[in-house]
C-alpha cells in the first residue's frame, strides 16, 4: 500500500474530488481526517456529508474521522489539525482541495461574491499549509501538501472572475511554499483538476462530457500525497479525464534593445512586439 499508516487530512472531502481522494487514500492505507463543512456550492448551509465519507471508509476496513469546521479562518484551520493530532497522534499529507463557486461576470460580481471564495480556496489553502507545515516541523521535518488550483487560474475563464484569481494565487502559493519548505523536507505540489462534480456538473463545457469523473482525478493527488512523488516540488499537474499533463509559467526569449542605453521606448515595444512576446516553437 502506497501510503500504509499514513495520516492524511483531505479538506473539502464530504463529495466530489475531495471524496474521491479521501477514498482512494484509505484504500490505500492512509488514516484519513475527511474535512467538509456540507454547504451547498455556494457555501451554505451544513450536512454530515463528512460523517457519510467516514462511515463509506469505514465500511470499507478503513479509518477516519470527520472535522466539520470552516477552514477559511485561522481556527478552523487550526482546529483541522488538533482534530488529525487527537485521532491519530501525527500528520503526514494535507491535500487542499476545499472550495465554493459563486459565478458571476466582472460587472455582476460584488465584493462579498469575491470575498467568499476567496476565503475558502486561496486564504483556506494557506491557512491550512501554515498550519500543517508546523506540525510537520516540529515532528521532525517531512511531509507532502498537494493543493488544488485549475486551468481557469492558469488561462482565466468567462464569469470566473473571484475564482480564477483564488487559483491563479494558489498557484503561486504553491510555488513559494514549495521554496520555502524544501529545507523541511516538505513536498509542495497541486493538481488542476477538470471533472464533472456537484460543483461543476451544470456548466456548459461539462454538458456532453462521460469520462471526466472525481475517480480520474485522486490518483494524481496520491501520487504527489506519497513517496513515488520522490523529490518532485513546486509542480502543477493537470487532470482532465485519461489526459495528464504539467502547467508552468514561462517566459519568451525577448528581444535586447540594441542601443546602448537599453531604454525602451513605448512606440519600440509596439514595433518589435512580435519578437519580444515570440516562444520557441511557436
Amino acid at each position: 500500500m502506497l501510503v500504509e499508516g499514513k495520516v492524511v487530512i483531505v479538506t473539502g472531502a464530504g463529495g466530489g474530488i475531495g471524496r474521491a481522494e479521501a477514498l482512494l487514500f484509505a484504500r490505500e492505507g492512509a488514516k484519513v481526517v475527511v474535512n467538509d463543512v456540507g454547504g451547498n456550492r455556494s457555501g451554505e448551509g451544513a450536512s454530515s456529508v463528512a460523517d457519510e465519507v467516514v462511515a463509506e471508509i469505514k465500511s470499507a476496513g478503513g479509518t477516519a474521522v470527520a472535522h466539520h469546521a470552516s477552514i477559511a479562518d485561522a481556527e478552523g484551520a487550526s482546529s483541522l489539525i488538533r482534530a488529525a493530532l487527537d485521532a491519530f497522534g501525527r500528520v503526514d499529507v494535507l491535500v487542499n482541495n476545499a472550495g465554493i463557486l459563486r459565478d458571476k461576470t466582472l460587472l455582476k460580481m460584488d465584493e462579498a461574491m469575491f470575498d467568499a471564495v476567496l476565503a475558502v480556496h486561496l486564504k483556506g489553502t494557506f491557512l491550512c499549509t501554515q498550519v500543517f507545515a508546523r506540525q510537520a516541523i516540529a515532528q521532525g521535518g517531512g511531509g507532502r501538501i498537494v493543493n488544488t488550483t485549475s486551468v481557469s487560474g492558469m488561462l482565466g475563464n468567462f464569469g470566473q472572475a473571484n475564482y480564477s484569481a483564488a487559483k491563479a494565487g494558489i498557484y503561486g502559493l504553491t510555488r513559494t511554499s514549495a521554496i520555502e519548505l524544501q529545507k523541511q523536507r516538505i513536498t509542495v505540489n497541486a493538481i488542476a483538476p477538470i471533472a464533472k462534480t456537484r460543483m461543476t456538473e451544470d456548466l456548459p463545457m461539462m454538458q456532453s462530457v462521460d469520462n471526466m469523473s472525481p475517480e480520474h482525478i485522486a490518483p494524481a493527488a496520491l501520487f504527489l500525497g506519497s513517496d513515488l512523488c520522490g523529490d518532485l516540488t513546486g509542480q502543477v499537474l493537470a487532470v482532465a479525464g485519461s489526459r495528464m499533463y504539467a502547467y508552468k509559467v514561462m517566459e519568451s526569449p525577448g528581444k535586447f534593445k540594441d542601443e546602448a542605453s537599453g531604454v525602451w521606448t513605448a512606440e519600440e515595444i509596439k514595433e518589435h512586439w512580435a519578437a519580444i512576446a515570440k516562444f520557441p516553437g511557436v
